[in-house]
């Protein structure tokens, strides 16, 4: 018998679904909870505190609604979905402005990152300066990798608008970087 981090997700959902397996949940929540906690820091700009009351309530959610994943996309996909609506919940709960004033000035960098955390801050600096449909295309789509079309299933945006956002952030983060980039 496999133990249960080499079973594949769907393996462990449908453990999680036929019998309540709340060790095969945690599996799960190990997989993807990083890549979760850092979507949401992306979305909320860098609050930390905020992103992990998102994250915890996407993997609440997702163990109460787990029996509704049908695995016609990823389950990766389907967490960064719960998230985003999460995160979408709160902007209106609290009504607060999810856009992000974009400033023409670069950022110095007077060296290269000494590590990936350091990178990760730098990051976040500069996606705060996107507008968050330009934050939340670009991180997903180079920071969890996922295709036009599970960022467009997970933002109910069109596929052109999907585009638009990122090579509109990207251009952006050029310019902040003060690099030189065509931008097809």
């Amino acid at each position: 018998m496999l133990m249960s981090s080499e079973r594949t997700d769907n393996e462990l959902i449908a453990s999680v679904v036929s019998s309540q397996d709340k060790q095969a949940f945690a599996v799960l929540m190990n997989r993807y909870q990083s890549a979760i906690r850092q979507f949401a820091r992306r979305l909320t700009g860098g609050d930390y505190h905020l992103a992990d009351d998102i994250a915890q309530e996407t993997f609440w959610l997702a163990y109460q609604k787990i029996a509704a994943f049908k695995a016609l996309g990823s389950f990766n996909s389907w967490l960064h979905t719960i998230a985003y609506r999460q995160f979408l919940l709160y902007i209106n709960k609290v009504k607060i402005d999810a856009q992000v004033e974009f400033h023409e000035d670069s950022v110095q960098l007077t060296s290269e990152p000494q590590s990936a955390m350091e990178a990760d801050m730098i990051a976040e600096k500069l996606m705060q300066k996107l507008s968050l449909p330009e934050r939340v295309t670009i991180t997903l789509s180079y920071s969890a990798g996922m295709s036009h079309s599970e960022i467009c299933d997970i933002t109910e945006l069109p596929l052109g608008t999907v585009k638009s956002h990122i090579q509109r952030g990207k251009q952006k983060l050029s310019q902040m970087l003060g690099v030189d980039e065509q931008v097809a």
